[in-house]
């Protein structure tokens, strides 16, 4: 057997990155990919590896003759690169296709350790690779029958979104016999190319051939095995985070992204925070029957969006402003204090790092929990000489949470004293104290230097419309948030949410419900590890201590490494007499039991 690798293209859309060298010299993880593919050819036992080459070619073969391959190289030149397609490329190696059976395979891609041995292991003589099909890929894909049969090829032209399920990527790796080649493959290449030129791709030939009684041609799923085409530098930098040889390191690359997991799409992500069980289809399907309109048509100004939140909320408009995310009015409204601020800790970060550390007043709980009352609270900030008083309840991460009385009790102190309490009640739906919310006129008018903070995001489940709203009697400070975010600072997505979040109430409390509930059994199963403890709490996420010899970073790294499970490491915000803590979001209940069932498989492993 020998393998042919096409690598003659010009890989324009890495732009500076392939100036002054062909695309399979770009490096992931300090390797690059020629190296890499070549590696784990070189461990096959291959008669030889035929490379086709073009851009850049005399810097490439320089390259490739200092590497430790033990197994024969050949080169083919394609000196049309920049004229042609990777069929011509192909066409140029037709003769040693007759001539073995032989792995194909383009220099673009990154690919788990093992998969050609399985390529090369499968007793079928001639095979493609494919993937399930996934929101990042692009270019050919195929459906496969039951019998592994590819059944049709689509090119991109002819791909429709709503098929997705049925689709499979081809993962441009492919096994051909020398047969095939001889009797199938070659003919039909020679024909294509002189019926159709040499700018076109070698997937349509096999699209050809696929019609065929006898095409001999099946499909090889890869089940979950790792691999990534790098065609920009954003594919680099998702490659980067998925094939790092280091574990530590692939979990900082990972945690620094701070969400778009979607790119990671066998990822089950228990860091970020959500409401699993809301929005319902139903909501979703009245977005979608509007997405056209969405995204042709502008917002409206923040004007029409106070509206629609006092609509939403029952406030007042001018006592309510939204927020392109809870984050944006967090900064409006920070930035907007110079004296003294007082801080709980640990928390939420977005709050502490928007404020100077030295007008800033921190407040840790002595409680082994980390909870804390609004007597606590008064008597420590008592002599402090607040401007603003921050509170977020229930707290992230511990999950600690003060009954609605008590709040309202340290308002009236907060009052009292000329603070401004801050109060974040992003987290307040999930707990069980019913109509806990200060997002109410009477209750805003009766504490009016209270804010109140909601991060729609987090409650409603829409983390990717970004939205927030913020809500006071000082109608003067609402006005100077205003003010201070853009008069467009929220999309048509957003808008549209808020227009129809009030037709879905019945399902919010539903969804509320059944988070309860689920939040009740991830924290009993946790409980039933030994070593792990979970921390009472009213959001939707627990705070678990781990008292057994693995700790929390060693945790989340081999939860990560081992079952592609993201938690949140908390080492970098509690430190308490050498304590171990995670946060875990919770999700769905087969997705809380898997992480139970990995939890321990780490731990007693």
């Amino acid at each position: 057997m020998q393998a042919i690798i096409l690598a003659a293209g010009m890989g324009k859309r890495l732009k500076a990155l392939t100036a002054d060298n062909t695309k399979c010299m770009i490096e992931v993880c300090g390797a690059t990919l020629i190296e890499r593919a070549l590696a784990q050819l070189d461990e096959l036992g291959l008669a030889r590896i035929v490379i086709v080459d073009g851009y850049r070619s005399e810097g490439l073969r320089a390259y490739v003759s200092t590497l430790d391959v033990a197994t024969p190289i050949e080169w083919r030149l394609n000196p049309f690169y920049d004229k042609t397609n990777n069929i011509y490329s192909l066409s140029l190696a037709m003769g040693d296709l007759e001539e073995d059976d032989t792995l194909l395979l383009e220099s673009d891609i990154i690919f788990e350790e093992g998969i050609l041995r399985d390529l090369v292991d499968d007793p079928r003589p001639t095979l493609a690779l494919v993937d399930a099909y996934e929101s990042w890929m692009d270019g050919t894909v195929v459906k496969v029958d039951e019998n592994d049969d590819i059944v049709a090829f689509v090119p991109g032209r002819k791909f429709r979104f709503q098929d997705i399920s049925s689709y499979y990527k081809t993962v441009n790796i492919y096994k051909f016999s020398k047969e095939f080649s001889r009797t199938h493959y070659v003919p039909f290449l020679e024909a294509y190319v002189k019926a159709l030129g040499n700018n076109e791709y070698y997937e349509q030939v096999l699209r050809v051939i696929m019609h065929l009684d006898d095409s001999e041609l099946k499909a090889k799923r890869l089940d979950g095995r790792l691999w990534y085409e790098i065609d920009d530098i954003q594919d680099l930098d998702i490659a980067e985070s998925m094939f790092s040889p280091d574990d530590d390191e692939r979990l900082g690359l990972l945690e620094s992204r701070y969400g778009g997991y979607w790119r990671y799409p066998r990822l089950t992500d228990f860091c970020y925070l959500v409401n699993p069980y809301f929005p319902p289809r139903r909501l979703l399907d009245e977005m979608r029957a509007s997405f056209d309109t969405l995204v042709a048509q502008y917002p409206s100004g923040m004007r029409v969006n106070a509206l629609l939140a006092a609509k939403t909320f029952g406030v007042a408009q001018d006592r309510i402003v939204v927020g392109n995310g809870a984050a944006e009015l967090i900064k409006a409204l920070l930035e907007g204090f110079g004296g003294k601020v007082g801080f709980i800790r640990p928390t939420f970060e977005e709050y502490p790092n928007r404020y100077p550390e030295e007008r800033s007043v921190v407040f840790v709980p002595a409680h082994e929990d980390f909870s804390y009352t609004a007597d606590e609270l008064m008597a420590f900030f008592a002599d402090k000489d607040l401007e603003a008083l921050v509170l977020i309840n229930p707290d992230n991460p511990s999950g600690c949470y003060m009954p609605k009385a008590e709040v309202a009790r340290l308002a009236a102190w907060c009052e009292g004293r000329g603070i401004r309490l801050v109060y974040d009640e992003s987290f307040s739906d999930f707990s069980d104290e019913p109509a806990n919310t200060f997002l109410d006129d009477e209750l805003l008018g009766r504490y009016p230097h209270l804010v109140a903070v909601k991060s729609i995001s987090k409650s409603y489940g829409v983390p990717g419309v970004r939205l927030g709203v913020a809500a006071s009697a000082d109608i003067m400070l609402i006005a100077a948030i205003k003010r201070a975010v853009p008069i467009w600072n929220i999309n048509s997505f957003g808008e549209f949410f808020l227009q129809i979040a009030e037709k879905y109430l019945g399902d919010y409390r539903d969804a509320l419900v059944g988070l309860r509930a689920a939040r009740t059994a991830l924290a009993d199963g946790l409980a039933r590890i030994e070593g792990v403890r979970p921390l009472p709490s009213q959001a939707n996420y627990l705070m678990v201590e781990l008292t057994g010899p693995v700790g929390a970073r060693e945790l989340t790294r081999r939860l990560l490494a081992d079952h592609r499970i993201l938690i949140k490491d908390l080492s970098g915000k509690i430190e308490r007499d050498g304590r171990q803590f995670v946060r875990v979001a919770v999700r769905g209940a087969d997705d809380n039991a898997c992480l139970v069932r990995a939890m321990r498989s780490v731990l007693y492993r």
